[in-house]
């Protein structure tokens, strides 16, 4: 048996972190990197690829499963980071170990054959960190392989998978472990509805927040199990319960036959119902009769592109001596609103702690229109470099705000609290960390029983159903995905509202996927 990777001692700020940001390397522990090995090894395959090898933690993986099986695998694979490979040779493996590796990006300047089985944990590197000349290149690959648009903020482990699956072949095998926005990101349903039209989907195993491995990331992740075969109407869907749990192994070994109860639950599912709920998210057997676009529409919240000139103090607007037409009350942070209101008194703590309370929000006037005050707070800006900043330099003027109408409720999505909607009885708008909620009706009358429905605990609970899941149980809501929020009968009767006559959301999405399946089975 070889020796296994030591845990990885992530740095929880400053430039090491930032460091870990921009490369995505965050290394695999043995006992999950052993359960995708074995994927492959089960099938009969003895070549195994690791696209972004790292510190070998799959090879050290797929030896010790050889060892179990009783059988030799030849190791082969691709790292941008020469260093590491230097290091992986004191992690266990040896110079041979390591002699199959070359130094090349597997997305960009990929291998010049086929491969039989590929185990990765690709680089976790989000769209805003990849520079435009790397954007154009995956999206001009991804568009020619898949002949739709992937979106523009899909990472880069995304198009790692899309590469892989294109070099895949024929009855080769597919493990990949990704964060949970690749079942669930806003490109999600056009990107699985492409794989599972041309591939099997085998297997997508889960993890319970207790059983991460990946403690201390903000991420979920998920593993992805496929094969080059043709197409099939079901998989199976695995949840892990414990951590360090060699069950899950085991299972993969049996093909999928073998399950130890109480480390590991295990279902059958159809394709077509967990492209429409996310494959991450468990099966949904119940349809609610409506969705939150029945009764509101959702916007983000105000992107400044720096909030540290546009989102103000009290104290600081009176040291610039900004009059109140340029400002507009807002919030920033979901930490700072402590309940599921938020009131002027909150408005009024918040000023006392010295949180900023004010967006600098100036028209698109000439700064000639401007008072001095502002004149002057904007050449500051300007010394500062602001105009070129990427999002500031797209706005004409460049100081020119976004505009928000005051939104009677508003959603913190992304925060250490839950996910929840707040009642916005400050007047404030609000940044990106949250959304803005409109009634449909402004009838005082509609308004609060809206508000009763927000706050019903059926709603509440259902917000995993559409959100993009994180680490630490933080959820990530999109506004699209906002509206698709299922409401139960059981919060429409009791907060007084009455559901649309029509098909529901999943029932309606679940009949598209198995038209869909049952026209790419015929052609």
């Amino acid at each position: 048996m070889m020796a296994e990777q030591a845990v990885q001692k992530l740095p929880a700020s400053g430039p090491e972190r930032e460091k870990l940001r921009q490369s995505g390397q965050f290394w695999t522990p043995a006992w999950v990197a052993q359960a995708m090995a074995a994927y492959p090894i089960a099938g009969g395959h003895r070549t195994i690829f690791d696209p972004a090898v790292g510190m070998g933690a799959f090879f050290r993986a797929a030896l010790a499963v050889a060892e179990l099986a009783n059988v030799r695998v030849r190791l082969q694979g691709a790292e941008v980071d020469k260093s590491i490979l230097d290091k992986a040779k004191t992690s266990g493996l040896k110079s041979r170990d390591l002699s199959g590796v070359e130094v090349r990006d597997f997305v960009l300047d990929p291998p010049r054959t086929k491969l039989k089985a590929i185990v990765a944990n690709p680089p976790y590197i989000r769209h805003h960190r990849l520079s435009a000349d790397v954007k154009s290149r995956l999206k001009i690959f991804s568009m020619r392989l898949t002949g739709v648009a992937i979106d523009a903020r899909a990472g880069y482990h995304i198009h790692f998978l899309l590469r892989a699956l294109q070099l895949l072949e024929q009855g080769g095998r597919l493990a990949f472990i990704v964060p949970a926005d690749t079942c669930e990101g806003v490109f999600a349903g056009t990107l699985w509805q492409w794989i599972t039209r041309h591939y099997r989907l085998d297997a997508v195993i889960t993890f319970d927040h207790m059983a991460t491995p990946f403690p201390g990331v903000d991420t979920n992740p998920v593993i992805i199990m496929i094969e080059n075969a043709p197409p099939g109407a079901e998989f199976h869907w695995a949840r892990v319960t414990q951590p360090d749990n060699l069950a899950l192994r085991a299972w993969v070994l049996s093909g999928f036959k073998t399950v130890e109860a109480g480390t590991l639950s295990v279902q059958r599912r159809l394709v077509c119902e967990g492209i429409a709920t996310g494959l991450s998210r468990p099966p949904q057997v119940m349809t609610h009769p409506a969705v939150l676009a029945d009764f509101a529409r959702v916007m983000r919240g105000i992107a400044t592109g720096a909030n540290e000139y546009f989102f103000l103090t009290a104290e600081r607007v009176t040291a610039l001596g900004l009059q109140k037409e340029f400002l507009v009350p807002a919030i920033g942070r979901t930490r700072d609103v402590a309940g599921d209101e938020l009131t002027h008194a909150d408005l009024r703590r918040l000023e006392a702690q010295q949180r900023p309370t004010f967006l600098f929000s100036p028209n698109g006037n000439l700064p000639s229109r401007f008072p001095w005050s502002v004149r002057r707070y904007l050449k500051r800006g300007e010394r500062l470099g602001l105009p070129d900043k990427p999002l500031i330099k797209t706005r004409k003027p460049w100081y020119k705000m976004e505009t928000r109408a005051i939104p009677p409720f508003l959603f913190a999505y992304l925060g250490r609290r839950n996910a929840r909607f707040i009642r916005n009885r400050a007047g404030v708008v609000p940044l990106t960390g949250f959304l803005c909620v409109y009634p449909l009706s402004d009838a005082p009358n509609f308004v609060e029983r809206l508000w009763a429905l927000l706050n019903h605990p059926d709603t509440v609970a259902n917000i995993v159903l559409v959100g993009k899941s994180y680490g630490g149980g933080a959820v990530k809501v999109e506004p699209r995905a906002l509206e698709r929020l299922p409401l139960s009968e059981r919060a429409l009767r009791e907060a007084g509202l009455a559901a649309p006559l029509r098909e529901t959301q999943l029932e309606f999405t679940l009949r598209e996927e198995r038209a869909r399946y049952k026209v790419s089975k015929r052609s």
